[in-house]
C-alpha cells in the first residue's frame, strides 16, 4: 500500500477503527497490561469455529480459560479448532476465579437462555445473533445486563469492518448530508439439509442473515418509525422456509429497504449496502470485501468530487476487531459505539422485518 492510500485509509475511517488501533497500540506497547478471563459456551453456531479462532488471536488482551459444550454428541464431534484448550462444564466455567467475560455461540434456541445465566452470574458477554424471537425476552436481558453494569456486545459480522467504518464515520461527518435512502441485499443459496434446518424458524432469511444489514441500517438512520414486511416461500411444496423476503423501514425523512434471500445462485457476490445522501453515496458491494465506490458533490479530504473507487487494506478479521473493541471498553479505554438502546432497536426491527408479532 502506498503512502498516499495510507493517509487516505487513517484519515476517512471511523473513529471506531481509530480507538481500536490505539487501545491495540497500548496492549502491546504496555506488558503489565492484565488479561481478561474468557471462556466460550457452545461450538454448534453457524459462527462458532470463526469466532473462536479469532478469539485465539487476540490472547494478548484475553486469557481463555475453557470451552463449554452442553450437548453430548456435539462434544464427540469438536475438531481441533477446540482441542487446544480446556474442555469444561458451564459451572466449571462460570465458577472459575477472575472469569470476567463470555461468548456465547450455542445453537439459536439456547442463546438468549445462556447469556441470561451468563449475565446472572456477573459476566460480560459476546452473543451471537440473532437474538431470540422474542422481544420481550431480549428486553429482559438488557434489562438485567443495565442493572448490574455489564457489557454486552452483538455479533453482527460487519460491525467491525474498515468499509462500514469508513460508511459510519462519513455520515457522522457530514460528508453524504441529509441521508434519503439506504438499501441493502443480503442473499445466498444453501442446501436442501440446511433449508430443513432453517425452516423452523419461521422469521426465515431475514431473521437468519438479513439481520447483519438491518444492524448497520439502524447504525446509519437509527430505529425506524414503521416496518413493512413482505414474505415469499419459493419452494412451498418442499418445506415451509420463507426464502425471499424483503422489507421496507419508513424514517420522517428517509426510506430503507432490504432484501434477504436464501434461493440466490452466488448470491453472496451481490450483497450490497447502499447510502445515499443529498450530497453523496456510498455503495458497497460484494459486502465484505474493501473496495467500494464513493460519490461527492463537494471534495472531502483527499477525496475528490464525483464518483470514485475506493480501496481499503482489510481489518485484522471481523471478530479479531470485536475483541479488540471490547478488551477496550472493558478497561476503560473508549466509549462504547452499540449502546444497549441501539441493540434493542435493532432486534425489534430484524423481528418485524422477519414477520414475527412484536409486542411491546
Amino acid at each position: 500500500m502506498t503512502n498516499h492510500n495510507r493517509r487516505r485509509f487513517l484519515q476517512a475511517t471511523s473513529a471506531l477503527a481509530t480507538s481500536i488501533s490505539l487501545a491495540n497500540q497500548t496492549a502491546h506497547a504496555k506488558g503489565d497490561k492484565k488479561k481478561i478471563k474468557i471462556g466460550q459456551i457452545g461450538t454448534n453456531h453457524a459462527h462458532a469455529r470463526s469466532v473462536f479462532r479469532q478469539l485465539k488471536q487476540v490472547q494478548d488482551d484475553y486469557e481463555i480459560v475453557g470451552v463449554v459444550e452442553n450437548d453430548p454428541e456435539k462434544r464427540k464431534q469438536l475438531d481441533g479448532n477446540f482441542q487446544d484448550v480446556p474442555l469444561i462444564t458451564e459451572e466449571q466455567l462460570l465458577n472459575t476465579q477472575g472469569l470476567q467475560a463470555v461468548v456465547v455461540e450455542t445453537e439459536v434456541e439456547q442463546l438468549l437462555p445462556t447469556a441470561r445465566r451468563c449475565a446472572e452470574a456477573g459476566m460480560h458477554i459476546h452473543l451471537d445473533k440473532p437474538a431470540g424471537e422474542n422481544l420481550q425476552d431480549f428486553q429482559e436481558l438488557l434489562n438485567e445486563v443495565a442493572r448490574r453494569q455489564q457489557h454486552l456486545q452483538m455479533g453482527y459480522i460487519y460491525r467491525y469492518t474498515p468499509a462500514f467504518q469508513f460508511c459510519y464515520q462519513a455520515v457522522k461527518d457530514g460528508w453524504f448530508g441529509d441521508i434519503f435512502e439506504v438499501h441493502a441485499t443480503m442473499s445466498k443459496k444453501i442446501s436442501t439439509a440446511k433449508r430443513t434446518y432453517l425452516a423452523r424458524f419461521p422469521g426465515g432469511s431475514m431473521f437468519e442473515i438479513g439481520c447483519h444489514v438491518i444492524d448497520a441500517m439502524v447504525r446509519v438512520l437509527g430505529k425506524p418509525q414503521t416496518t413493512t414486511a413482505f414474505s415469499r416461500q419459493t419452494h412451498s411444496d418442499q418445506d415451509d422456509l420463507v426464502d425471499n423476503q424483503l422489507a421496507v423501514f419508513d424514517y420522517p425523512n428517509a426510506v430503507a429497504s432490504i432484501r434477504s434471500s436464501l434461493v440466490e445462485y452466488a448470491g453472496q457476490e451481490r450483497r450490497q449496502f447502499t447510502v445515499c445522501g443529498e450530497f453523496g453515496t456510498f455503495d458497497l458491494r460484494p459486502l465484505g470485501n474493501q473496495n467500494f465506490r464513493l460519490a461527492l458533490e463537494h471534495p472531502q479530504g483527499e477525496y475528490k468530487q464525483g464518483y470514485q473507487d475506493v480501496t481499503l487494506p482489510n481489518g485484522p478479521g471481523i471478530f479479531v476487531s470485536a475483541f479488540r473493541d471490547m478488551a477496550a471498553i472493558l478497561r476503560g479505554e473508549k466509549e462504547n459505539d452499540y449502546p444497549l438502546s441501539h441493540e434493542l432497536a435493532v432486534h425489534e426491527a430484524i423481528l418485524r422485518a422477519s414477520s414475527y408479532s412484536v409486542d411491546k
